[in-house]
């Protein structure tokens, strides 16, 4: 069974299907400026830029409060100093709570790249081979930052796509998977022992 993610898939899928269109644009357009960024530089000089960017931002407006203070007379102390006091620590239980959350994620991964591996199934390890040999031409074509790019673009678009034409696609969709589920009878028929398991 997975485990369910409940409030914490909550403000993932508000974002992706733009329920708050300036909080999803910021989000969105963050992802593409740092992703675009990566593409002309490598990641040690985007960091520092942002880092640089960030404490440019900070140290300007401590300066601006500070002298507005002097001129002004007033004692307002530091002007991050809500933020400084913010309590930013995981405690025990949330890092347990991820830890478990990864642990079954990495362990079930693991357990089915063994059974893909090892041939539990013909059939899923062959639909695993080909994916890997269309994957040869994808990597020919694109490079993983573009990948990663058209992922994220297709995250932000694909879902509200899908609301807004749920009907169609899923027609379209019913289709194919006739089609390859037509597919994979065949080939289950063809082949000697396709269906069986590995004991």
């Amino acid at each position: 069974q997975l485990v369910p993610l409940g409030k914490f898939s909550r403000p993932a899928i508000d974002l992706l299907y733009w329920r708050d269109i300036k909080q999803t644009g910021i989000v969105f357009g963050s992802f593409l400026l740092l992703l675009f960024s990566l593409t002309q530089f490598s990641v040690v000089s985007v960091v520092a830029y942002l880092a640089l960017a960030a404490l440019s931002a900070t140290i300007s407006f401590r300066i601006y409060k500070s002298v507005l203070q002097a001129v002004q007379k007033t004692d307002e102390g530091h002007p991050f100093k809500a933020y400084l006091e913010l309590e930013i620590s995981l405690s025990q239980e949330q890092i347990q709570k991820y830890t478990d959350c990864l642990q079954f994620y990495v362990n079930n991964t693991l357990k089915e790249l063994r059974r893909l591996f090892l041939v539990q199934d013909l059939v899923d390890s062959l639909k695993f081979a080909v994916l890997m040999w269309l994957l040869t031409y994808v990597g020919a074509l694109f490079n993983g930052l573009t990948l990663l790019l058209m992922a994220v673009v297709s995250m932000f678009t694909l879902p509200v796509v899908y609301v807004k034409h749920q009907a169609q696609i899923d027609q379209y969709l019913g289709l194919v998977r006739t089609h390859i589920n037509a597919v994979v009878a065949k080939i289950q028929a063809k082949i000697p022992g396709a269906k069986r398991h590995a004991e």
